[in-house]
C-alpha cells in the first residue's frame, strides 16, 4: 500500500514537472504569457463551403421574395429591397486551389494599384485643387440603400451592389470599391466590352442621360481626361491592367425603393477591358470629389460584406446611423491622398496579448507615406513587414500543436486541418486608441485554400509603408464611415 502511494506521488511529481517545463518552454517560444485567448474555426463548414462554391448551379439560383429593411437616421427612415443574385457566373477554375491562386494574383495587382495611386498622389500630382465648384445639383439628406452581394459567384473576390441607372431605371450589378472615386458602367455602343450578367446600358434609352462638357467642374476634376467635339472623355486604369474609357456624363441613380439621385457624374464606358467579370461597372466610394459619397453629400455610409463563398447578401447604406455596439476609431485624412480613408490604428493582439510594436509603425508621416487604410477591394490584409513578422511569429508559436502545410502564393503560414472537424486558434484582434479592440472571428483569421482542409493565415507582408485592412477581415462586420464626425465604426454580426 505504501509502495503504491509512493509510486503515485512520484508519478504525479514527474507529470507536474513535465507540465511546468512544457508550459515554460512554450511560453518562452512565443514570448507571451500563458494562457492565451482562442476562437473556434469550423473546418467541416469551411470544406463544405469550398465545394459548394464550385458546384453551384447559377440556373438553380432563384430570386427570393422582397425583404424590407428599415434604417433610422436623424432625418428619415427608408426601406430597401434586398436582392440575391439571379444571373450568376460559376467560376471556371478546375478546383478551389486554382480559384484561390487566381484571387491572390488579382489581390497582388490590387496592392500595386493602390501603391501606384498613393505614390502618384504624393510625388507626381497634387489633386487638391481639382475639387469641383459648387453646382446646381442638390441632393436631399436622405438615406440611400442598395443590396450588397459577394462577387465570388461572378468569378472574382470583389463585392457587388444592385443599383438602378437611368430613367426609367434599369438595375445593374456594380463593383463596390472604397478605393476608387470614379463610378462608371459599360455603355452601348461598345468598341470593346467584356461580358456582363445584365444587358449593357444604352444611354439613348434614358431620358436623364446628359454628356458633360469639357469645361464642366466634374470634367476638370478627372485625373485622366480628354475632349472630343466639346464632350468630356474619361479614362480610369487599374493595377491589374484593367481599364475603362468613354464619355463622362450625368445620370440618375436609383437605390432600390429608398430613393434616387439626379445628375450624378458617372463614366459611360465604351472601351472596357479587364477582370470586372459579370459586373456592369464600378461604384467609387472613395474620399475624392467625384466619388459617389461626395456627390451625394452623404454624411455617412456603411456596408457589410458577406462571406465571399456564400450566396447571401447584405446592404450598402448611405446616411444611416452608426449601429449600437460599434467599435469606433477616428477616421484620418492624408492631406496628400484624397481617395483612401485612413484609420487611427495602434496595434494588433494575438491570443489576447498585444504585439510589441511601436504605434509609429501605423502612422502617416509628414510626406504622406504610411498609415492604415480600410479597403473593400483588397482581399487579404497587408501589413508592413515588421508588423506582419511579429503577427506571424506569435500565431505560429501558439499553433505548434497543429500540423503545418507548405505555403501558397503570398501565404507563408498554412496548416493541414483535414483530420479536424473544429479547431481552436489564437484570437487575432485590431487595436485602436482608448483600449478599443476589434476581435476577428476565426474564419476572418485563417481561410481555406483548397477543398481538402488546408488553411492559411489570411495576412501578408508588404514592403510598402502603408498597411491595408482587407475584405476577408471585414466579412460579417458592418463597417460604417461617419464622415461628418470623422469616425469609423465596426459592428460585428450586423449584416
Amino acid at each position: 500500500m505504501a509502495e503504491n502511494a509512493a509510486f503515485s506521488f512520484l508519478l504525479t511529481h514527474i507529470l507536474l514537472v513535465s507540465a511546468l517545463f512544457f508550459r515554460h518552454s512554450f511560453a518562452a517560444s512565443r514570448s507571451v504569457d500563458w494562457p492565451f485567448t482562442t476562437t473556434v474555426f469550423d473546418v467541416s463548414a469551411s470544406i463544405q463551403g469550398t465545394r459548394q462554391v464550385l458546384s453551384f448551379d447559377p440556373q438553380s439560383f432563384q430570386e427570393v421574395p422582397t425583404i424590407t429593411q428599415t434604417t433610422t437616421t436623424t432625418t428619415s427612415s427608408f426601406s430597401v429591397s434586398v436582392h440575391p443574385r439571379s444571373a450568376l457566373h460559376r467560376p471556371t477554375h478546375k478546383d478551389y486551389k486554382a480559384l484561390t491562386l487566381s484571387r491572390l494574383a488579382r489581390d497582388s495587382a490590387r496592392l500595386n494599384f493602390i501603391r501606384l495611386n498613393i505614390e502618384f498622389a504624393i510625388n507626381g500630382f497634387n489633386t487638391s485643387h481639382l475639387r469641383p465648384e459648387k453646382t446646381t445639383t442638390v441632393f436631399r439628406p436622405e438615406d440611400f440603400q442598395s443590396p450588397l452581394t459577394s462577387g465570388v459567384r461572378m468569378g472574382s473576390g470583389e463585392y457587388f451592389s444592385r443599383l438602378g441607372v437611368g430613367r426609367p431605371a434599369k438595375d445593374y450589378y456594380m463593383v463596390v470599391d472604397t478605393g476608387s472615386d470614379v463610378s462608371w458602367l459599360q455603355c452601348l455602343a461598345c468598341t470593346d466590352c467584356y461580358q456582363q450578367s445584365d444587358p449593357i446600358f444604352d444611354p439613348s434609352k434614358s431620358s436623364s442621360y446628359r454628356s458633360l462638357p469639357c469645361g464642366s467642374p466634374e470634367c476638370q476634376a478627372l485625373q485622366d481626361k480628354a475632349c472630343r467635339a466639346g464632350q468630356c472623355l474619361y479614362e480610369v486604369s487599374y493595377g491589374d491592367g484593367s481599364f475603362t474609357v468613354g464619355n463622362f456624363a450625368t445620370e440618375t441613380l436609383t437605390f432600390g425603393s429608398s430613393g434616387s439621385a439626379n445628375n450624378v457624374a458617372i463614366g459611360c464606358g465604351h472601351d472596357n477591358e479587364g477582370l470586372f467579370v459579370a459586373s456592369a461597372g464600378l461604384l467609387g466610394l472613395g474620399g475624392g470629389p467625384l466619388s459617389l459619397t461626395s456627390q451625394l453629400k452623404a454624411t455617412s455610409f456603411s456596408y457589410c460584406l458577406v462571406d465571399r463563398d456564400s450566396s447571401a447578401s447584405s446592404t450598402l447604406e448611405f446616411n444611416a446611423a452608426l449601429p449600437g455596439g460599434s467599435v469606433t476609431a477616428q477616421l484620418l485624412r492624408n492631406p496628400r491622398v484624397r481617395t483612401y480613408r485612413y484609420v487611427d490604428f495602434t496595434g494588433i493582439s494575438v491570443g489576447g496579448h498585444s504585439l510589441n510594436l511601436p504605434e509609429s509603425l501605423f502612422a502617416v508621416d509628414e510626406a504622406g507615406h504610411g498609415g492604415v487604410i480600410v479597403d473593400s477591394g483588397t482581399a487579404v490584409t497587408r501589413l508592413n513587414s515588421q508588423a506582419y513578422d511579429s503577427l506571424r511569429d506569435a500565431f505560429r508559436s501558439m499553433t505548434q500543436h497543429l500540423p503545418r502545410s507548405g505555403g501558397i502564393s503570398i501565404f507563408d503560414t498554412c496548416y493541414d486541418l483535414s483530420a479536424y472537424r473544429k479547431v481552436a486558434i489564437p484570437e487575432v484582434a485590431f487595436l485602436f486608441p482608448g483600449g478599443k479592440k476589434l476581435a476577428l472571428p476565426a474564419k476572418n483569421t485563417i481561410v481555406p485554400v483548397d477543398e481538402s482542409g488546408t488553411v492559411c493565415l489570411a495576412f501578408a507582408a508588404t514592403d510598402f509603408p502603408i498597411s491595408i485592412i482587407g475584405n476577408v477581415q471585414q466579412q460579417g462586420t458592418r463597417v460604417s464611415y461617419d464622415m461628418a464626425n470623422s469616425v469609423i465604426g465596426f459592428a460585428p454580426h450586423n449584416c
